[in-house]
């Protein structure tokens, strides 16, 4: 992406999360690189920072009261996330968005994130999860295997 936007002092200046949220802002010759490579920069700086030793569990606080509010209980959270990465075909996320004040799950495809909007990417919010699909091994080997993730799981 960096070498797309050389030379583009606008967009240089623009952080990768800008970049992507309006694509119809960068010239179309370049977008291709600017949703796939920045898109999978995004997403994966996200899922990075996400992911600590002996960490995990349930979330406290105003993140577990709303996760209760919009999913009935984090078990059923956990649940809908992981049903979400099992069914993206091939490569994807599953993410957890905040959208319009309310908590979803949704799923997009390859390097696409929620934050490029319904119309590109098929979701849309601000990510504060994202499970990256085709690299997250339980996932990946699940899938394959057919088997309940939830019975496996060592994301959680």
């Amino acid at each position: 992406m960096n070498k797309a936007i050389a030379g583009k002092a606008d967009l240089e200046q623009k952080s990768v999360e800008q970049l992507i949220s309006n694509l119809d802002a960068v010239p179309a010759d370049i977008r291709g690189a600017v949703r796939n490579n920045g898109g999978g920069h995004a997403n994966h700086s996200l899922f990075w920072k996400l992911l600590a030793p002996k960490s995990g569990g349930a979330p406290s606080g105003k993140l577990a009261d709303d996760i209760k509010g919009a999913f009935g209980s984090f078990d059923a959270f956990k649940e809908k996330l992981e049903a979400a990465a099992v069914g993206r075909f091939g490569s994807g996320w599953a993410w957890l968005v905040l959208n319009h004040g309310k908590l979803e799950i949704v799923s997009t495809a390859n390097q696409d994130s929620p934050l490029m909007g319904k119309a590109v990417s098929g979701a849309e919010g601000k990510p504060l999860l994202g499970v990256d699909v085709g690299s997250t091994p339980i996932i990946s080997s699940t899938k394959t295997a057919g088997r309940n993730i939830s019975k496996r799981s060592g994301m959680w």
